[in-house]
């Protein structure tokens, strides 16, 4: 069995997938790549992954299916994984080899020790093309380094300090059969990897070294902001599933419930703000429409977000209130950098 699995999707990735998948190499026996070509048409996709699988037959396998999108090729890559623990890396993105190396010796000796945690937790860099100080997300204030942990023992979460799916390793088994199946053809699903699956993580261990290389700066990417106005209906629809995979009251945990708490809300200030940025009547209506969704499922929720300090900044009203709604999102954007 492996250590290992990593999912790489890849959709005509001919121009960057070589430097991710290089970079996983490295991991040797251990590691299982799964490189899951969604359909890929425009490019060299296929034939690059079928030559890696060729040179590496025991560490890279190859799956070729038809177009399903990020979130079918993040189940296609977990329902093949074999190893103890599942990674997904994007195929513009990739590990620190330093890093790397440290992660994969410790989740070896958390599984030989039986501590098997469910959840384990790395930072990650902003690598923002043009950028000389890229931002790295850590979490020393927010939870134990270097020991196994719970919820109980978490501490304080950050602004802009979120687990984000460049940050999460998770246990296998627990991820497979806690039922997660994320949405085909959808954008931005990443969001329901790293939510749907925190009440079902009982162990967490987080590891204070940089890991992830979130790359940024494709005029095609999906968090570039123009693309996430055209295809902000994709967020919407990411935000309702989110909204209705859990009632938050029910989370005993206060802790795990607070932070879930905490992520519908800057998924929900995501959303208003591209609604708010798109400028049309019917956007309006659509920003609308998503609060008044999240009043029916969860009214008491709707107000602690609604007149929370988000909430508050994206529902001013006229015109006015919108260019006040904007210029907080450029000022959050330029000290967090996310996209």
């Amino acid at each position: 069995m492996k250590l290992l699995s990593i999912a790489v999707p890849c959709y005509n990735s001919e121009a960057y997938m070589r430097n991710c998948i290089e970079s996983l190499l490295p991991g040797g026996e251990e590691v299982e790549i799964i490189i899951v070509d969604d359909g890929s048409t425009k490019d060299r996709t296929p034939q690059i992954a079928d030559e890696y699988a060729a040179k590496y037959p025991t560490i890279v396998k190859v799956v070729h299916q038809e177009n399903g999108g990020h979130g079918e090729a993040v189940n296609t890559g977990l329902k093949n994984s074999t190893g103890v623990y599942f990674k997904v890396v994007d195929s513009d993105d990739w590990l620190d080899a330093e890093s790397y190396q440290k992660v994969l010796k410790k989740l070896g000796e958390l599984v030989r020790a039986g501590d098997a945690v469910d959840m384990v937790i790395c930072n990650y860099v902003y690598d923002k093309q043009g950028v000389k100080h890229k931002r790295t997300i850590r979490y020393t204030t927010a939870f134990p380094v270097e020991q196994v942990f719970t919820w109980g023992d978490v501490k304080h979460f950050h602004l802009g300090q979120y687990i984000l799916m460049h940050s999460v390793i998770y246990r296998t088994e627990m991820l497979q059969s806690c039922g997660l199946e994320l949405p085909k053809h959808t954008f931005y699903v990443d969001n329901i990897f790293v939510y749907y699956p925190l009440p079902y993580v009982k162990t967490l261990y987080y590891m204070d070294t940089d890991l992830y290389h979130y790359f940024i700066g494709r005029a095609d990417q999906s968090v570039n902001e123009q693309v996430m106005i055209g295809r902000v209906d994709q967020q919407i629809k990411v935000n309702k599933i989110m909204i209705d995979q859990y009632d938050l009251r029910a989370i005993q945990n206060t802790k795990l419930r607070k932070y879930m708490v905490s992520y519908l809300d800057i998924m929900m200030t995501v959303s208003s703000i591209m609604l708010i940025r798109s400028g049309t009547e019917e956007s309006l209506q659509k920003k609308k429409d998503l609060w008044q969704y999240l009043k029916n499922k969860d009214a008491g929720l709707y107000y602690k977000l609604y007149f929370g300090i988000f909430g508050r900044a994206m529902n001013l009203p006229g015109k006015g209130g919108r260019k006040v709604s904007v210029f907080a999102y450029k000022l959050a954007n330029k000290v967090m950098g996310f996209n």
